[in-house]
């Protein structure tokens, strides 16, 4: 949530910072601003109420010259979005400005005492009491800038990265993470820092990832590391494994339109160099150090959020089905509060797209704490969340900028699957000819993902039919229902249509009741083991006059005589029909979503990574 980028260096700031906060406008878009420091040491502040492009406006003609900025575009957490609550923030004497992505937890308690010593705050937020604190300590206790701001940190609990400028040290530039993430790019004599990689691709391809409770100090254009316990810490840089063109649209008219389109490629890239059926072998490197734990695990408990979640929730069938181990599935947000029951040789699989889940982080720490084996499936590299888990494996979706999640979750269940193959082939759970048949399926995958895509027109129609209807039900059994919770969530996301998923069998049980004319239910009826089942479920809606949208496996005529509408998609094993019958279903969300005229990339009240509470 928010997103932060900072600039110093040669160039003019404000273009750099402008263009970064359009690339994570993604991660907020209640608000933006940018506070650059100028040639005369004055720190100019300009921010906007609205998205990015409000604050553009803002600055044509403003004189926003200077070599040193900071950027933030805001998902409100503290105060309302306005322009008086939108970042940057400012001390009380004007002497400091300051950005911030996440929640300080005490702010209030230390508002009381700053108040009680003469400080008045202009705004809402908590992130004002932090730069108050700050600037307090600075001008006070007359300390060094960057130090200032370590003691200050050491007072606040809570989640945050911030970056802070200072007119009275024009040369320096101080930021810190704890719980939200934060990157250091290194150019020629010039560095910037953001919220994640894509503000910083087009100057260079050198960053330093910040750990938590590390601060980055930039002095005389150069780096130093050091903790907010004052230890100093030697940077690592990385080289970023990400090109311009990934992030931008590519000629498509939203990013999730994109990124559905991508997931051929998505899906084969997370399969790449890990499966290959010629020989029947898979390799899954992030697991070998723990493979006795993994062939002897009694238990897998999987902890996730939001679609993340609903991929989880198709390991845990993939998992029991080829490997043979009992699965959990946990939202991260309930595991982190409870006390649950986690035995030292319990293995647990934490999935994440952005890798900064805060609920999902905590639920780790949690399960180390309890001496739990912690694994990984993340798609940011140097993300939180793989340097925090033991081991685990990457998805390679590549950057994902559209809110609702697509390419994500197929490349999420498409390493999930590899992960149980593996499991259940190196415990004897599977035979090498039963790993061979799967390994061969996995890879038609891809192009039967791309032939599902040819469902786009007729998806498209559909859309039309129903883009006013005010319910959508989705319904499906074994491995397609968490496929129904997943494309309820789509059309929840981005069209702001109220939709349920539900196990087909449980309509029964409740839902049913709902189902009139006016209803919409759509229906993954593939062919599978439960398929004269659905079939079943089917006559009972119609029984009751409800409108059948069905997603059928091609060359289906059952079916087809019970619907409205039919949606066929290619014919793959049960496993792997998640995969597959997702498809017409982020179509489905996305052209209602178009039609109704909704911000499909930025939907309301969302953001990307959700790295506060």
């Amino acid at each position: 949530m928010c997103g932060i980028v900072a600039y110093v260096g040669d160039k003019q700031a404000a273009p750099i910072l402008i263009k970064g906060l359009k690339r994570l406008e993604y991660r907020g878009y209640d608000s933006a601003g940018i506070a650059i420091l100028d040639k005369e040491k004055n720190i100019k502040t300009y921010k906007k109420a609205g998205k990015v492009a409000a604050l553009e406006a803002m600055l044509e003609g403003a004189d926003a010259e200077g070599n040193i900025g900071i950027g933030h575009t805001r998902w409100a957490t503290h105060g309302e979005p306005n322009d008086v609550n939108a970042h940057p923030h400012f001390g009380q004497n004007k002497t400091l400005s300051l950005v911030h992505n996440g929640i300080i937890e005490n702010y209030a308690s230390i508002k009381v005492q700053l108040q009680m010593r003469g400080h008045v705050f202009e705004s809402q937020t908590d992130t004002e009491v932090l730069i108050h604190l700050i600037e307090e300590i600075y001008l006070n206790e007359k300390v060094a800038f960057d130090e200032a701001v370590r003691l200050a940190l050491n007072q606040v609990h809570g989640a945050y990265a911030i970056v802070v400028i200072s007119k009275l040290d024009p040369e320096m530039i101080v930021a810190a993470r704890k719980g939200s993430p934060l990157v250091v790019g290194i150019g020629v004599n010039e560095f910037f820092m953001a919220s994640d990689a894509s503000p910083i691709i087009e100057y260079t391809k050198s960053v330093v990832y910040l750990n938590d409770s590390e601060m980055a100090i930039i002095q005389n254009r150069t780096l130093s590391i050091k903790t907010i316990a004052n230890e100093n810490k030697t940077a690592f840089v990385q080289e970023l494994d990400l090109q311009l063109e990934m992030i931008e649209k590519g000629g498509y008219e939203h990013f999730m339109l994109k990124e559905i389109y991508e997931q051929p490629r998505s899906i084969f890239d997370s399969m790449r160099g890990r499966i290959d059926s010629k020989t029947g072998h898979i390799h899954m490197g992030g697991l070998h150090e723990h493979q006795h734990k993994l062939m002897n695990a009694k238990r897998i408990i999987i902890v996730a959020c939001g679609t993340s979640w609903h991929a989880g929730l198709v390991a845990e069938y993939l998992f029991e089905d080829f490997a043979r181990i009992p699965v959990e599935v946990e939202y991260a947000s309930e595991f982190r509060y409870r006390d649950p029951v986690i035995f030292h040789d319990d293995i647990v699989i934490a999935i994440s797209q952005s890798g900064e889940t805060a609920d999902t982080l905590a639920a780790i720490e949690l399960a180390k704490s309890k001496g739990a084996t912690v694994l990984g499936v993340c798609n940011v590299v140097g993300s939180s969340i793989p340097r925090a888990t033991h081991s685990g494996a990457y998805t390679h979706a590549g950057p994902e900028i559209g809110v609702a999640s697509t390419k994500a979750f197929t490349a999420q269940v498409t390493v999930l699957a590899e992960m149980a193959l593996w499991v259940g082939f190196k415990k004897g759970a599977i035979s090498q000819s039963q790993l061979n048949t799967y390994l061969y399926e996995l890879e038609q995958i891809p192009s039967k993902v791309e032939k599902a895509l040819l469902c786009n027109d007729i998806v498209k129609q559909i859309a039309a039919v129903y883009k006013d209807a005010r319910n959508f039900l989705y319904l499906g059994r074994g491995y397609n229902f968490p496929v129904a919770l997943e494309g309820a969530l789509k059309l929840k996301e981005i069209s702001y249509i109220h939709a349920e998923g539900y196990p087909a069998a449980e309509m029964k049980h409740g839902p049913i009741a709902l189902i009139d004319a006016e209803m919409p239910v759509v229906i993954i009826a593939t062919q599978n083991s439960q398929y004269d089942k659905v079939l079943s479920n089917i006559q009972e809606v119609k029984a009751r006059k409800g409108k059948i949208i069905s997603v059928v496996t091609e060359g289906d005529i059952e079916v087809e005589k019970l619907s409205d509408y039919v949606i066929e998609v290619p014919d793959t094993l049960e496993p792997f029909m998640p995969l597959v019958s997702t498809i017409p279903l982020q179509l489905l969300s996305y052209h209602i979503a178009v039609m109704r005229g909704c911000n499909v990339d930025q939907p309301r009240n969302l953001a990307k990574s959700v790295t506060v509470e």
